[in-house]
C-alpha cells in the first residue's frame, strides 16, 4: 500500500478515536454510494455527522481542510442525501472536517463543526 494511503488510515483511525473521545457515536466508517465516498458517519445527540477526514504529513501547502472542495462538499452532501434515505434517517445533518498533519514525531488534530452547508 502506497504511503499516502497508509498516513489517510492512519488519520481517520485517529479521528474516530477524537469524536469517540468528544462522546461521538460511529455508524460508519468510509462508506459508499457509487462513487461518493464519505470517511465517518456518527452521530452526537439528536444530529446526525458526516466527517470529512483530510490528512497531510505537512502543512506546507496549507490546513489540511483546505483540500474540501466545492465538488468534494457537493459529493459528499449526494452521498449523505443518500445515507439518510436508505436508512429512512429524518434527523439534523451537520458537515464536519476533521484535519490532521502528521509528521511521524508530532500529530496535531483540528475538528471542524459545520464545516460546509448543504446549500454550498
Amino acid at each position: 500500500m502506497a504511503d499516502h494511503n497508509l498516513l489517510g488510515e492512519k488519520g481517520e483511525t485517529l479521528a474516530v478515536q477524537l469524536l469517540r473521545q468528544k462522546g461521538y457515536s460511529i455508524l460508519a466508517e468510509n462508506w459508499r454510494h457509487g462513487r461518493n465516498e464519505i470517511d465517518i458517519i456518527a452521530t452526537i445527540g439528536t444530529t446526525i455527522v458526516f466527517v470529512e477526514v483530510k490528512t497531510r504529513s505537512t502543512d506546507y501547502f496549507g490546513d489540511p481542510a483546505l483540500a474540501v472542495s466545492k465538488a468534494k462538499q457537493q459529493r459528499t452532501i449526494r452521498a449523505a442525501n443518500a445515507y439518510m434515505d436508505e436508512n429512512n434517517t429524518q434527523i439534523e445533518a451537520r458537515f464536519d472536517v476533521i484535519s490532521i498533519v502528521s509528521d511521524g514525531r508530532s500529530t496535531r488534530l483540528q475538528h471542524l463543526e459545520d464545516a460546509f452547508y448543504p446549500l454550498a
